[in-house]
């Protein structure tokens, strides 16, 4: 794949071989960041589980502390009072049946996250192959289905992200925008690899992370040293 000249130069300010400390290697990973918008940077993380099996799989969700830079725009499934405390909580859009019409119909998705009622999952079960595909399907394990959804929709728009793993064993997740400054990058990156940490299935054999590279979107990725995140149980704190 041919590269441009700006990843070129900001490739030679990397050593391909080296494992970075995270703060390093975010340090690098904002100075390699040279296109005229505001780029996001991503977490690549390769864990050692086969998501082939049902044990092993690894999904969950975190607030990262300081946001994701992005503005979120909330479709909310829910019925009766909800409504109104969906509306309250900031979501964009609030309905029900008619708004699974609206999908299956017109292909409509100008939302970024769905967050729902349990009791509106029979209805949402329709729209499986659209929003499924699409990582967008509400989940319980993702804090998308939830009986109190002013507090989903309220930490969806703070910066709750969700990971899981791809047919390869690999999570891939925004950690904010290089105008968040390596520092605060740096503690939202704490925040999701201490909730993969305490995802580690039991069923988890050998070394847990395997890789861990940080790049921005039209960056060169640098390699963060995954040693320290090697626990066989829950993190320890810091």
């Amino acid at each position: 794949m041919k590269r441009g000249k700006k990843y070129r130069e900001s490739e030679k300010l990397i050593d391909s071989q080296k494992l970075y400390d995270t703060q390093n290697a975010l340090e690098l990973c904002v100075q390699c960041a040279k296109a005229k918008f505001d780029e996001t940077v991503e977490v690549h993380v390769r864990l050692g589980v086969d998501s082939r099996h049902a044990d092993q799989q690894v999904r969950g969700a975190v607030v990262l502390p300081n946001g994701t830079g992005k503005k979120v725009r909330v479709m909310a499934f829910c019925k009766g009072d909800k409504v109104a405390e969906a509306q309250a909580a900031g979501a964009e859009y609030v309905g029900a049946e008619e708004y699974v019409a609206k999908i299956q119909n017109e292909g409509w998705m100008d939302f970024d996250v769905v967050i729902a009622t349990p009791d509106m999952m029979g209805v949402i079960g329709r729209l499986g192959k659209v929003l499924g595909p699409r990582g967008l399907m509400p989940n319980p394990k993702a804090g998308t289905v939830a009986p109190d959804i002013a507090r989903a929709i309220t930490e969806a728009k703070a910066g709750k992200i969700e990971y899981r793993l791809d047919k390869t064993n690999i999570i891939h997740c925004p950690i904010g925008k290089v105008s968040f400054g390596a520092e605060k990058l740096g503690e939202n990156f704490e925040a999701l690899m201490g909730a993969i940490v305490k995802a580690r299935p039991a069923a988890a054999k050998g070394q847990y992370v395997r890789s861990c590279v940080v790049a921005s979107t039209m960056g060169p990725g640098v390699k963060i040293n995954p040693s320290r995140f090697q626990q066989t149980a829950a993190p320890a704190q810091q």
